[in-house]
């Protein structure tokens, strides 16, 4: 197994993202590149899809989201996430027992049973026949019913009902996004099989959209166990090329090295992520790209915040923030920019699909 360095560890990873070197072509291959793309903060989802197309359009991704092609929910961790509308019923089908068994508690102490949950899937049924609602109207049709969607309940009622694959989110309105009914919008899932193939498939899905990765990565980013997760990965790990990152296998695309050295100038180049970018939150161990002292710089207090991030040499250097002026950030670098480094940050900046 070749030991890469950690310079080069992240330059493919930014390659494998659809970040550097070929770039998909629309938000719907970016999304498949990716599998999942986290999404609690839609306004940078949309950035950080339109950022590995080739037209870097914002109008482009917003397009997938009203066609249905794309589809927002809770696919996994509990977490928001872009996903490929024929996608989420099998991706739901390997993670939403274990979510829903997770918040049992959560359910218990907002005084949501089986009644409850049974009650808000036909009263979202019915509120969602005609169309998609705000989350504001379909939280008033709940209060309507007598759901008593307060205290958080209405929020973790609709968590429950996407988890169990009753609901997702779909077309754009204004900023908001419309709910609407799953059964009979998607389409048939891309994918069939047993637990473990299935599971197999997504890791090989994770490889190619992430690599260079380790299981833990996979774990922690799927929030799938370790030995299922074993398992389906021993069914595909012979396609993949085999690294050692400092003696724990990790896997890539074999096609990855070889783009890197062809686009390698590119992988370096400046680049700003949005703050929940896949290229710091799609992996358990970020140390290759982010010096583990910037953890909290980045995250402040562990809260679960993300700044946005710069991103130089395949290595995250600093933080920014949207400027007053359109075109322009507000850049804070880890320690000092040099002139170059500055000029192109703004740069880099006058040119983003920013929102």
């Amino acid at each position: 197994m070749p030991a890469p360095a950690p310079c080069d560890v992240a330059l493919m990873r930014l390659v494998s993202l659809g970040l550097a070197g070929p770039r998909p072509v629309d938000p719907l291959e970016a999304v498949t590149r990716l599998s999942c793309v986290q999404g609690q903060d839609l306004p940078g989802a949309l950035i950080s899809v339109a950022l590995r197309t080739v037209g870097r359009s914002v109008v482009e991704v917003r397009d997938a989201l009203d066609d249905g092609s794309i589809v927002r929910s809770w696919p996994m961790r509990g977490t928001l996430h872009l996903v490929r509308a024929d996608d989420l019923g099998w991706i739901l089908s390997l993670t939403g027992p274990k979510v829903f068994s997770g918040t049992a508690a959560r359910r218990a102490a907002l005084g949501i049973d089986e009644g409850t949950l049974a009650k808000a899937a036909e009263v979202s049924a019915a509120a969602l026949a005609d169309g998609g609602l705000t989350r504001a109207e379909l939280l008033k049709a709940f209060d309507d019913a007598g759901l008593e969607p307060t205290s958080g309940r209405g929020y973790h009622l609709l968590y429950q009902l996407a988890v169990s694959g009753h609901v997702h989110q779909a077309h754009l309105d204004g900023k908001d996004q419309r709910w609407v009914v799953s059964q009979g919008r998607l389409p048939a899932p891309r994918r069939d099989g047993e637990r473990v193939e299935l599971i197999g498939a997504w890791f090989a899905d994770f490889v190619r959209g992430h690599g260079p990765v380790t299981l833990a990565d996979f774990t922690r980013w799927s929030g799938l166990g370790v030995v299922e997760s074993r398992a389906g990965a021993a069914l595909v790990t012979g396609d993949l090329l085999e690294l050692d990152l400092d003696g724990v296998s990790a896997w890539v695309d074999p096609a990855v090295p070889d783009l890197v050295a062809e686009h390698r100038s590119e992988a370096r180049a400046v680049r700003l992520l949005p703050g929940f970018d896949e290229f710091i939150l799609g992996y358990k161990d970020r140390s290759a790209q982010l010096p583990p002292e910037h953890e909290t710089t980045i995250c402040p207090g562990g809260n679960g915040v993300f700044k946005g991030t710069v991103v130089a040499g395949g290595q995250v250097v600093g933080t920014w923030k949207k400027g007053r002026k359109a075109g322009t950030v507000d850049a804070t670098p880890f320690g000092m920019f040099s002139d170059t480094r500055a000029r192109a940050v703004a740069a880099v900046a006058s040119d983003a699909p920013f929102v």
